[in-house]
């Protein structure tokens, strides 16, 4: 009877063994596969990353094209919408480079509110490079900046779009 309960607690160890095995392989498989799917991604968000890096630290250089907004605004008027239409004609002449839309607001109300007007400006902005025949991916956007004061309070309702 000894031998027996002896001979059934080494067979169920020796399951219990494999079944620890089994989840260690599964884990390491998982995380060989996760590791080596997330390279590319990251590799490929790269070149991104120092794209947009290399754009937000450029020169002090007058954009391309600055689109100015009504307050709580953002609607393109027509003077804005002929600003970009020579900017679309500059970009698509020069095919190098990509092109970086930067929104912009003030400190004055809700930051979260200001940062998303200025997103949705900055979209609009795109839109319409897109619909002058820019294409999408040389449009890099850029994070809401908070402007810093100025003369002119349209300095804070403002896009610029600069070549890079």
């Amino acid at each position: 009877m000894n031998d027996q309960n002896d001979e059934a607690q080494s067979y169920a160890l020796m399951v219990l063994a494999g079944l620890v095995a089994l989840v260690i392989g599964g884990v390491l498989a998982l995380a060989i596969s996760s590791t080596q799917r997330a390279k590319p991604a990251a590799q490929a968000a790269a070149p991104t990353a120092a794209t947009a890096a290399a754009m937000a630290s450029a020169d002090a250089a007058e954009p391309e094209a600055r689109v100015y907004f009504e307050t709580g605004s953002d609607a393109l008027s027509n003077e804005a919408q002929a600003a970009l239409t020579r900017a679309a004609d500059v970009a698509r002449a020069d095919g190098s480079k990509n092109i970086l839309i930067s929104g912009f607001h003030d400190a004055s109300g809700d930051a979260a509110q200001n940062a998303e007007l200025a997103k949705k400006r900055a979209l609009a902005v795109r839109h319409a490079l897109e619909a002058n025949g820019v294409t999408p991916d040389r449009l890099v956007m850029d994070k809401p900046s908070l402007t810093t004061g100025g003369a002119d309070p349209r300095e804070a309702r403002r896009v610029d779009v600069r070549l890079r």
